[in-house]
Protein backbone atom coordinates (compact mmCIF):
# COMPACT_ATOMS: atom_id res chain seq x y z
CA UNK A 1 0.00 0.00 0.00
CA UNK A 2 2.97 2.43 1.02
CA UNK A 3 4.58 1.53 -2.59
CA UNK A 4 1.47 2.45 -4.64
CA UNK A 5 0.68 5.64 -2.42
CA UNK A 6 4.55 6.40 -2.75
CA UNK A 7 3.94 5.99 -6.90
CA UNK A 8 0.79 8.47 -6.89
CA UNK A 9 2.36 11.64 -5.63
CA UNK A 10 4.38 14.32 -6.66
CA UNK A 11 7.26 11.39 -8.23
CA UNK A 12 5.03 10.07 -10.40
CA UNK A 13 4.25 13.51 -11.39
CA UNK A 14 7.44 14.05 -12.31
CA UNK A 15 8.22 10.99 -13.67
CA UNK A 16 5.15 11.90 -16.09
CA UNK A 17 6.56 15.27 -16.90
CA UNK A 18 10.29 12.98 -17.80
CA UNK A 19 8.24 10.98 -20.46
CA UNK A 20 6.13 14.06 -21.81
CA UNK A 21 9.50 16.22 -22.35
CA UNK A 22 11.20 12.61 -23.72
CA UNK A 23 8.27 12.47 -26.57
CA UNK A 24 8.34 16.33 -27.56
CA UNK A 25 12.00 15.97 -28.12
CA UNK A 26 11.24 12.55 -30.24
CA UNK A 27 8.66 14.20 -31.75
CA UNK A 28 11.06 17.09 -32.35
CA UNK A 29 13.47 15.14 -33.74
CA UNK A 30 11.41 13.15 -36.21
CA UNK A 31 10.00 16.27 -37.62
CA UNK A 32 13.65 17.44 -38.26
CA UNK A 33 15.01 17.50 -41.65
CA UNK A 34 18.23 15.17 -41.94
CA UNK A 35 21.40 16.76 -41.08
CA UNK A 36 19.45 19.00 -38.89
CA UNK A 37 18.60 19.26 -34.88
CA UNK A 38 16.10 20.97 -33.90
CA UNK A 39 14.73 22.64 -30.21
CA UNK A 40 11.56 24.21 -29.23
CA UNK A 41 13.37 27.99 -30.60
CA UNK A 42 16.26 26.70 -32.83
CA UNK A 43 17.12 24.95 -36.11
CA UNK A 44 21.17 24.29 -36.70
CA UNK A 45 22.37 22.09 -39.84
CA UNK A 46 26.06 21.45 -39.72
CA UNK A 47 26.88 18.12 -40.79
CA UNK A 48 27.88 17.80 -44.21
CA UNK A 49 27.04 14.02 -44.79
CA UNK A 50 24.81 13.96 -46.01
CA UNK A 51 23.82 17.68 -45.79
CA UNK A 52 20.72 19.54 -47.20
CA UNK A 53 19.93 20.55 -50.52
CA UNK A 54 17.40 22.95 -49.78
CA UNK A 55 16.33 25.42 -47.20
CA UNK A 56 15.00 23.16 -43.57
CA UNK A 57 11.51 22.93 -43.17
CA UNK A 58 9.91 21.69 -40.05
CA UNK A 59 7.10 18.84 -40.52
CA UNK A 60 3.12 20.08 -40.06
CA UNK A 61 3.29 17.50 -36.72
CA UNK A 62 6.08 19.36 -35.27
CA UNK A 63 6.36 22.21 -33.03
CA UNK A 64 5.15 25.55 -34.32
CA UNK A 65 7.57 26.91 -36.72
CA UNK A 66 6.75 30.30 -35.11
CA UNK A 67 8.55 29.73 -32.17
CA UNK A 68 11.72 28.83 -33.81
CA UNK A 69 13.78 32.09 -33.46
CA UNK A 70 16.93 31.16 -34.55
CA UNK A 71 18.46 29.14 -37.93
CA UNK A 72 21.54 27.98 -38.00
CA UNK A 73 23.51 26.19 -41.46
CA UNK A 74 27.01 25.37 -42.10
CA UNK A 75 28.61 23.12 -44.45
CA UNK A 76 26.18 22.70 -46.63
CA UNK A 77 27.60 22.43 -50.00
CA UNK A 78 24.59 21.80 -51.73
CA UNK A 79 22.09 24.62 -50.28
CA UNK A 80 21.90 27.08 -53.45
CA UNK A 81 18.58 29.00 -53.45
CA UNK A 82 16.57 30.93 -50.20
CA UNK A 83 12.94 30.40 -52.67
CA UNK A 84 10.17 32.86 -52.00
CA UNK A 85 8.25 30.58 -49.15
CA UNK A 86 11.17 29.11 -47.77
CA UNK A 87 11.35 31.37 -44.63
CA UNK A 88 8.03 32.41 -44.23
CA UNK A 89 6.83 29.91 -41.64
CA UNK A 90 9.39 30.78 -39.30
CA UNK A 91 7.69 34.49 -38.39
CA UNK A 92 9.46 35.09 -35.39
CA UNK A 93 13.10 34.61 -36.44
CA UNK A 94 15.62 36.84 -35.86
CA UNK A 95 19.16 35.09 -36.17
CA UNK A 96 19.70 33.85 -39.46
CA UNK A 97 23.63 32.53 -40.25
CA UNK A 98 24.55 30.57 -43.57
CA UNK A 99 28.14 30.24 -43.72
CA UNK A 100 30.23 28.11 -45.75
CA UNK A 101 27.68 26.67 -47.89
CA UNK A 102 26.65 26.60 -51.32
CA UNK A 103 24.24 29.69 -51.50
CA UNK A 104 23.77 31.46 -54.82
CA UNK A 105 20.31 33.14 -55.25
CA UNK A 106 17.91 34.97 -52.36
CA UNK A 107 14.52 35.64 -54.14
CA UNK A 108 13.61 39.26 -53.71
CA UNK A 109 10.30 38.62 -51.11
CA UNK A 110 11.90 35.67 -49.16
CA UNK A 111 11.86 37.79 -45.86
CA UNK A 112 8.80 39.67 -46.58
CA UNK A 113 7.09 38.11 -43.59
CA UNK A 114 10.17 37.96 -41.48
CA UNK A 115 9.66 41.32 -40.01
CA UNK A 116 11.59 40.08 -36.60
CA UNK A 117 15.11 39.16 -38.35
CA UNK A 118 17.99 41.90 -36.78
CA UNK A 119 20.64 39.68 -37.79
CA UNK A 120 21.73 38.07 -41.27
CA UNK A 121 25.07 36.26 -41.75
CA UNK A 122 25.79 34.79 -45.51
CA UNK A 123 29.92 34.73 -44.92
CA UNK A 124 31.64 32.45 -47.18
CA UNK A 125 28.86 31.56 -49.64
CA UNK A 126 28.47 31.56 -54.10
CA UNK A 127 26.59 34.82 -54.12
CA UNK A 128 27.46 37.24 -56.73
CA UNK A 129 24.20 40.03 -56.67
CA UNK A 130 22.07 40.62 -53.87
CA UNK A 131 19.71 43.01 -54.07
CA UNK A 132 18.65 45.62 -51.22
CA UNK A 133 14.87 44.83 -51.90
CA UNK A 134 15.78 41.52 -49.81
CA UNK A 135 16.24 43.93 -46.82
CA UNK A 136 14.24 47.17 -47.57
CA UNK A 137 11.58 46.27 -45.40
CA UNK A 138 13.92 44.98 -42.12
CA UNK A 139 14.95 47.07 -39.03
CA UNK A 140 18.72 45.54 -39.36
CA UNK A 141 21.24 45.70 -36.58
CA UNK A 142 23.88 43.38 -38.91
CA UNK A 143 24.49 42.10 -42.13
CA UNK A 144 27.57 40.23 -43.13
CA UNK A 145 28.24 39.16 -46.43
CA UNK A 146 32.16 38.57 -46.20
CA UNK A 147 33.79 36.09 -48.46
CA UNK A 148 31.16 35.92 -51.26
CA UNK A 149 32.35 36.80 -54.69
CA UNK A 150 30.32 39.52 -55.85
CA UNK A 151 29.99 41.14 -59.48
CA UNK A 152 30.97 44.26 -59.74
CA UNK A 153 28.04 46.21 -61.11
CA UNK A 154 25.46 48.57 -60.26
CA UNK A 155 23.43 46.03 -58.68
CA UNK A 156 25.88 45.91 -55.36
CA UNK A 157 26.67 49.97 -55.14
CA UNK A 158 23.99 49.44 -52.43
CA UNK A 159 26.47 48.23 -50.05
CA UNK A 160 29.05 50.45 -50.45
CA UNK A 161 26.22 53.08 -49.94
CA UNK A 162 25.19 51.45 -46.42
CA UNK A 163 28.83 50.79 -45.11
CA UNK A 164 29.76 54.62 -46.10
CA UNK A 165 26.66 55.67 -44.44
CA UNK A 166 26.62 52.87 -41.47
CA UNK A 167 26.92 54.56 -37.83
CA UNK A 168 29.23 51.58 -36.52
CA UNK A 169 33.03 52.42 -37.67
CA UNK A 170 33.50 48.55 -37.87
CA UNK A 171 33.42 48.08 -41.93
CA UNK A 172 33.58 45.15 -43.98
CA UNK A 173 36.33 43.69 -46.27
CA UNK A 174 34.27 43.04 -49.07
CA UNK A 175 35.18 42.70 -52.63
CA UNK A 176 33.77 42.50 -56.28
CA UNK A 177 35.28 40.89 -59.50
CA UNK A 178 35.56 42.99 -62.54
CA UNK A 179 35.20 42.27 -66.31
CA UNK A 180 38.46 41.17 -65.97
CA UNK A 181 38.11 38.79 -62.83
CA UNK A 182 40.37 40.99 -60.66
CA UNK A 183 39.37 41.50 -57.12
CA UNK A 184 38.00 45.54 -56.26
CA UNK A 185 37.79 46.50 -53.15
CA UNK A 186 33.97 47.34 -52.78
CA UNK A 187 35.15 50.96 -50.72
CA UNK A 188 37.08 51.87 -54.31
CA UNK A 189 33.91 50.76 -56.64
CA UNK A 190 33.07 53.50 -59.31
CA UNK A 191 30.03 52.23 -61.11
CA UNK A 192 29.38 55.40 -64.42
CA UNK A 193 25.12 56.13 -63.96
CA UNK A 194 24.87 54.73 -61.28
CA UNK A 195 24.32 56.78 -58.04
CA UNK A 196 21.43 57.56 -55.36
CA UNK A 197 18.25 59.03 -56.54
CA UNK A 198 16.53 62.46 -55.33
CA UNK A 199 12.42 63.16 -54.08
CA UNK A 200 11.49 67.02 -54.02
CA UNK A 201 7.78 67.37 -52.66
CA UNK A 202 5.92 70.49 -53.74
CA UNK A 203 2.83 71.32 -51.61
CA UNK A 204 0.92 73.92 -50.97
CA UNK A 205 -0.11 75.57 -47.81
CA UNK A 206 -0.83 72.29 -45.01
CA UNK A 207 -2.98 73.36 -42.93
CA UNK A 208 -6.35 72.62 -43.90
CA UNK A 209 -10.17 72.80 -42.11
CA UNK A 210 -11.57 69.00 -41.92
CA UNK A 211 -13.70 67.83 -44.66
CA UNK A 212 -11.28 70.03 -47.44
CA UNK A 213 -9.44 68.60 -50.50
CA UNK A 214 -5.79 69.34 -50.77
CA UNK A 215 -3.24 67.98 -53.96
CA UNK A 216 0.46 67.45 -53.25
CA UNK A 217 2.54 66.59 -56.10
CA UNK A 218 6.55 65.42 -56.18
CA UNK A 219 9.36 64.94 -58.78
CA UNK A 220 11.86 62.69 -58.85
CA UNK A 221 15.16 62.19 -60.48
CA UNK A 222 18.50 59.89 -60.77
CA UNK A 223 20.03 56.89 -62.68
CA UNK A 224 19.17 54.13 -62.28
CA UNK A 225 15.47 55.92 -63.47
CA UNK A 226 14.13 55.72 -59.66
CA UNK A 227 10.28 54.15 -59.07
CA UNK A 228 8.41 56.92 -57.61
CA UNK A 229 5.70 55.96 -54.85
CA UNK A 230 3.80 57.54 -52.17
CA UNK A 231 4.04 56.73 -48.05
CA UNK A 232 1.05 57.76 -46.50
CA UNK A 233 1.03 55.32 -43.68
CA UNK A 234 -1.70 54.83 -42.10
CA UNK A 235 -4.09 57.82 -44.10
CA UNK A 236 -7.72 57.74 -42.67
CA UNK A 237 -8.91 60.45 -45.34
CA UNK A 238 -9.96 59.03 -49.08
CA UNK A 239 -6.61 59.26 -51.52
CA UNK A 240 -5.75 58.19 -54.76
CA UNK A 241 -2.56 58.95 -56.58
CA UNK A 242 -1.28 59.57 -60.39
CA UNK A 243 2.26 58.57 -61.53
CA UNK A 244 3.64 59.52 -65.37
CA UNK A 245 7.30 59.02 -65.75
CA UNK A 246 9.38 61.31 -63.03
CA UNK A 247 6.18 62.74 -61.73
CA UNK A 248 3.41 62.22 -59.75
CA UNK A 249 0.45 63.55 -57.63
CA UNK A 250 -1.62 62.42 -54.16
CA UNK A 251 -5.22 63.79 -53.99
CA UNK A 252 -6.82 64.02 -50.92
CA UNK A 253 -10.40 64.32 -50.26
CA UNK A 254 -12.69 65.06 -47.50
CA UNK A 255 -10.24 65.56 -44.96
CA UNK A 256 -10.51 63.74 -41.44
CA UNK A 257 -9.91 65.19 -38.01
CA UNK A 258 -8.15 62.16 -37.23
CA UNK A 259 -5.14 62.81 -39.98
CA UNK A 260 -3.87 66.08 -38.34
CA UNK A 261 -0.54 65.56 -37.89
CA UNK A 262 0.67 62.65 -39.81
CA UNK A 263 3.44 62.70 -41.99
CA UNK A 264 2.65 62.00 -46.04
CA UNK A 265 6.09 60.91 -48.02
CA UNK A 266 7.09 61.00 -51.67
CA UNK A 267 9.92 58.47 -52.02
CA UNK A 268 12.00 57.88 -54.84
CA UNK A 269 14.15 54.61 -55.12
CA UNK A 270 16.24 52.49 -57.51
CA UNK A 271 19.18 49.95 -57.31
CA UNK A 272 21.74 51.77 -55.04
CA UNK A 273 18.89 53.47 -52.51
CA UNK A 274 16.42 55.33 -52.24
CA UNK A 275 15.87 58.84 -51.37
CA UNK A 276 12.25 60.51 -49.53
CA UNK A 277 10.62 63.67 -49.32
CA UNK A 278 7.61 64.43 -46.35
CA UNK A 279 5.43 66.66 -45.02
CA UNK A 280 3.27 66.96 -42.26
CA UNK A 281 -0.56 67.26 -42.48
CA UNK A 282 -2.26 70.09 -40.31
CA UNK A 283 -6.03 69.59 -39.93
CA UNK A 284 -7.77 72.64 -38.07
CA UNK A 285 -11.80 71.49 -36.75
CA UNK A 286 -14.06 72.41 -33.95
CA UNK A 287 -13.83 70.65 -30.36
CA UNK A 288 -15.66 67.64 -29.53
CA UNK A 289 -16.09 66.68 -26.18
CA UNK A 290 -15.59 62.88 -26.59
CA UNK A 291 -15.33 61.88 -22.96
CA UNK A 292 -16.80 63.77 -19.77
CA UNK A 293 -17.79 61.56 -16.37
CA UNK A 294 -18.74 61.62 -12.87
CA UNK A 295 -15.69 62.31 -9.85
CA UNK A 296 -13.37 60.28 -8.92
CA UNK A 297 -11.47 60.19 -6.02
CA UNK A 298 -7.43 59.81 -6.04
CA UNK A 299 -5.61 62.17 -3.96
CA UNK A 300 -7.95 64.94 -4.98
CA UNK A 301 -11.52 64.13 -6.36
CA UNK A 302 -11.15 64.68 -10.43
CA UNK A 303 -13.50 65.04 -12.50
CA UNK A 304 -12.15 63.14 -15.88
CA UNK A 305 -12.62 65.04 -19.76
CA UNK A 306 -10.90 64.02 -22.74
CA UNK A 307 -11.27 66.97 -25.70
CA UNK A 308 -10.51 67.08 -28.98
CA UNK A 309 -9.98 70.02 -31.01
CA UNK A 310 -7.63 72.26 -33.24
CA UNK A 311 -6.62 74.90 -32.51
CA UNK A 312 -6.35 74.17 -28.73
CA UNK A 313 -9.62 74.59 -27.71
CA UNK A 314 -10.49 77.23 -24.50
CA UNK A 315 -11.78 75.77 -21.60
CA UNK A 316 -14.90 76.84 -19.02
CA UNK A 317 -16.31 75.14 -16.36
CA UNK A 318 -20.23 76.24 -15.05
CA UNK A 319 -21.50 75.42 -11.70
CA UNK A 320 -25.35 74.58 -11.69
CA UNK A 321 -25.28 77.24 -14.58
CA UNK A 322 -23.17 80.25 -12.91
CA UNK A 323 -19.11 80.58 -14.93
CA UNK A 324 -16.75 78.74 -12.22
CA UNK A 325 -13.99 81.04 -11.50
CA UNK A 326 -10.73 78.57 -10.58
CA UNK A 327 -8.66 79.28 -8.18
CA UNK A 328 -5.79 76.71 -5.88
CA UNK A 329 -8.99 74.64 -4.61
CA UNK A 330 -10.41 74.17 -7.92
CA UNK A 331 -8.74 73.78 -11.60
CA UNK A 332 -8.36 71.78 -14.74
CA UNK A 333 -5.70 69.87 -15.09
CA UNK A 334 -4.21 68.64 -18.30
CA UNK A 335 -2.33 65.71 -17.46
CA UNK A 336 -1.84 63.97 -21.00
CA UNK A 337 -1.88 65.61 -24.54
CA UNK A 338 -2.16 63.70 -27.89
CA UNK A 339 -1.76 66.30 -30.62
CA UNK A 340 -4.69 67.43 -30.92
CA UNK A 341 -6.50 65.20 -28.04
CA UNK A 342 -6.44 66.37 -24.26
CA UNK A 343 -6.86 64.45 -21.31
CA UNK A 344 -7.27 65.81 -18.31
CA UNK A 345 -9.85 66.59 -15.19
CA UNK A 346 -11.41 69.11 -13.25
CA UNK A 347 -9.47 68.45 -9.86
CA UNK A 348 -11.41 69.78 -6.37
CA UNK A 349 -9.19 69.79 -3.15
CA UNK A 350 -11.41 68.47 -0.45
CA UNK A 351 -14.66 69.24 -1.95
CA UNK A 352 -17.92 69.04 0.85
CA UNK A 353 -21.55 68.83 0.14
CA UNK A 354 -21.22 72.28 -0.28
CA UNK A 355 -20.03 71.05 -3.91
CA UNK A 356 -22.29 69.28 -4.43
CA UNK A 357 -24.50 70.19 -7.98
CA UNK A 358 -24.13 70.16 -11.75
CA UNK A 359 -20.82 71.20 -13.59
CA UNK A 360 -20.71 71.95 -17.41
CA UNK A 361 -17.61 71.58 -19.24
CA UNK A 362 -17.81 74.23 -22.15
CA UNK A 363 -14.98 73.30 -25.12
CA UNK A 364 -14.47 76.20 -27.58
CA UNK A 365 -12.09 77.68 -30.74
CA UNK A 366 -12.71 79.46 -33.90
CA UNK A 367 -14.28 76.85 -35.62
CA UNK A 368 -17.06 75.66 -33.12
CA UNK A 369 -17.57 74.81 -29.89
CA UNK A 370 -18.99 71.53 -27.41
CA UNK A 371 -20.45 71.31 -24.44
CA UNK A 372 -21.25 68.37 -22.02
CA UNK A 373 -22.99 68.13 -18.37
CA UNK A 374 -22.72 66.06 -15.63
CA UNK A 375 -24.03 65.93 -11.69
CA UNK A 376 -21.73 65.31 -8.97
CA UNK A 377 -22.11 64.55 -5.63
CA UNK A 378 -19.36 64.08 -3.17
CA UNK A 379 -21.15 63.95 0.46
CA UNK A 380 -24.67 64.13 1.72
CA UNK A 381 -25.36 66.96 3.94
CA UNK A 382 -24.40 66.56 7.96
CA UNK A 383 -27.40 64.81 9.95
CA UNK A 384 -28.80 63.60 6.73
CA UNK A 385 -27.83 60.18 4.99
CA UNK A 386 -25.40 60.19 2.27
CA UNK A 387 -27.20 61.23 -1.47
CA UNK A 388 -30.65 62.15 0.56
CA UNK A 389 -30.72 66.33 -0.39
CA UNK A 390 -30.77 66.67 -3.99
CA UNK A 391 -31.42 70.32 -3.35
CA UNK A 392 -27.61 72.05 -3.37
CA UNK A 393 -26.94 74.81 -2.58
CA UNK A 394 -25.35 77.23 -5.03
CA UNK A 395 -22.31 78.08 -2.96
CA UNK A 396 -18.86 76.32 -3.56
CA UNK A 397 -15.45 78.20 -2.07
CA UNK A 398 -15.60 81.52 -0.42
CA UNK A 399 -11.68 82.61 -1.73
CA UNK A 400 -12.27 81.69 -5.59
CA UNK A 401 -10.36 83.68 -8.06
CA UNK A 402 -9.63 84.33 -11.22
CA UNK A 403 -6.73 81.35 -13.12
CA UNK A 404 -6.10 80.20 -16.40
CA UNK A 405 -5.82 76.55 -17.02
CA UNK A 406 -3.24 74.66 -19.00
CA UNK A 407 -4.91 75.30 -22.28
CA UNK A 408 -5.63 78.88 -22.22
CA UNK A 409 -7.29 81.29 -19.65
CA UNK A 410 -11.15 79.92 -19.30
CA UNK A 411 -12.54 82.65 -17.05
CA UNK A 412 -15.16 84.69 -19.28
CA UNK A 413 -16.05 87.68 -17.11
CA UNK A 414 -18.26 89.28 -20.16
CA UNK A 415 -21.05 86.61 -19.49
CA UNK A 416 -24.19 87.63 -17.22
CA UNK A 417 -24.70 84.60 -15.72
CA UNK A 418 -24.60 85.37 -12.18
CA UNK A 419 -20.83 84.02 -10.99
CA UNK A 420 -20.42 81.90 -7.79
CA UNK A 421 -18.86 84.96 -6.09
CA UNK A 422 -22.80 86.29 -6.23
CA UNK A 423 -24.23 83.27 -5.30
CA UNK A 424 -21.67 83.11 -2.18
CA UNK A 425 -22.76 86.64 -0.91
CA UNK A 426 -26.22 85.51 -1.32
CA UNK A 427 -25.79 82.30 0.76
CA UNK A 428 -24.20 84.76 3.61
CA UNK A 429 -26.83 86.30 3.68
CA UNK A 430 -29.81 83.61 4.10
CA UNK A 431 -27.48 82.32 7.03
CA UNK A 432 -27.63 85.80 9.01
CA UNK A 433 -31.75 85.53 8.97
CA UNK A 434 -31.62 82.41 10.48
CA UNK A 435 -28.85 83.42 12.90
CA UNK A 436 -31.20 86.58 13.60
CA UNK A 437 -34.46 84.39 13.98
CA UNK A 438 -32.45 81.71 16.23
CA UNK A 439 -31.42 84.51 18.40
CA UNK A 440 -34.61 85.79 18.49
CA UNK A 441 -36.22 82.72 19.66
CA UNK A 442 -34.13 81.80 22.41
CA UNK A 443 -34.44 85.52 23.87
CA UNK A 444 -38.57 85.21 23.97
CA UNK A 445 -38.36 82.08 25.49
CA UNK A 446 -36.75 83.20 28.35
CA UNK A 447 -39.03 86.06 28.89
CA UNK A 448 -41.83 84.08 29.27
CA UNK A 449 -39.89 81.81 31.83
CA UNK A 450 -39.15 84.91 33.66
CA UNK A 451 -42.40 85.93 33.59
CA UNK A 452 -44.08 82.30 34.56
CA UNK A 453 -41.31 82.44 37.75
CA UNK A 454 -42.91 86.08 38.75
CA UNK A 455 -46.22 85.31 38.48
CA UNK A 456 -45.38 82.06 41.25
CA UNK A 457 -43.69 84.31 43.47
CA UNK A 458 -47.08 86.73 43.91
CA UNK A 459 -48.95 83.76 44.85
CA UNK A 460 -46.65 81.95 47.60
CA UNK A 461 -47.75 80.95 51.25
CA UNK A 462 -46.91 84.16 52.83
CA UNK A 463 -50.70 85.53 51.52
CA UNK A 464 -53.95 85.45 53.87
CA UNK A 465 -57.63 86.05 53.99
CA UNK A 466 -59.00 88.18 56.66
CA UNK A 467 -62.95 88.92 57.60
CA UNK A 468 -62.97 92.14 55.29
CA UNK A 469 -60.78 91.27 52.85
CA UNK A 470 -57.74 89.91 51.75
CA UNK A 471 -54.85 91.74 53.83
CA UNK A 472 -51.58 91.39 53.18
CA UNK A 473 -49.00 91.61 55.88
CA UNK A 474 -45.75 93.71 55.72
CA UNK A 475 -42.60 92.14 57.03
CA UNK A 476 -42.96 93.72 60.17
CA UNK A 477 -46.55 92.75 60.89
CA UNK A 478 -45.34 88.91 59.95
CA UNK A 479 -42.62 89.74 63.04
CA UNK A 480 -45.25 90.74 65.32
CA UNK A 481 -47.49 88.20 64.72
CA UNK A 482 -45.09 85.84 65.19
CA UNK A 483 -43.91 87.14 68.38
CA UNK A 484 -47.39 87.30 69.94
CA UNK A 485 -47.70 83.73 69.37
CA UNK A 486 -44.52 82.95 71.24
CA UNK A 487 -45.56 85.16 73.82
CA UNK A 488 -49.16 84.14 74.37
CA UNK A 489 -50.48 87.39 73.88
CA UNK A 490 -53.75 88.72 71.94
CA UNK A 491 -52.08 89.72 69.04
CA UNK A 492 -55.05 92.07 67.95
CA UNK A 493 -54.43 94.70 70.21
CA UNK A 494 -51.11 95.56 68.80
CA UNK A 495 -51.49 98.08 66.69
CA UNK A 496 -50.98 98.11 62.92
CA UNK A 497 -49.25 100.27 60.19
CA UNK A 498 -51.88 100.18 57.15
Amino acid sequence: MSSWTRWHGPAMARLWGFCWLVVGFWRAALACPTSCKCSASRIWCSDPSPGIVAFPRLEPNSADPENITEIYIANQKRLEIINEDDVEAYAGLKNLTIVDSGLKFVAHKAFLKNSNLQHINFTRNKLTSLSRKHFRHLDLSELILVGNPFTCSCDIMWIKTLQETKSSPETQDLYCLNESSKNIPLANLQIPNCGLPSANLAAPNLTVEEGKSITLSCSVAGDPVPNLYWDVGNLVSKHMNETSHMQGSLRITNISSDDSGKQISCVAENLVGEDQDSVNLTVHFAPTITFLESPTSDHHWCIPFTVKGNPKPALQWFYNGAILNESKYICTKIHVTNHTEYHGCLQLDNPTHMNNGDYKLVAKNEYGKDEKQISAHFMGWPGIDDGANPNYPDVIYEDYGTAANDIGDTTNRSNEIPSTDVADKSGREHLSVYAVVVIASVVGFCLLVMLFLLKLARHSKFGMKGKKGCVYFTSYDMILQIKAEQNNFDYSVVPTFQ
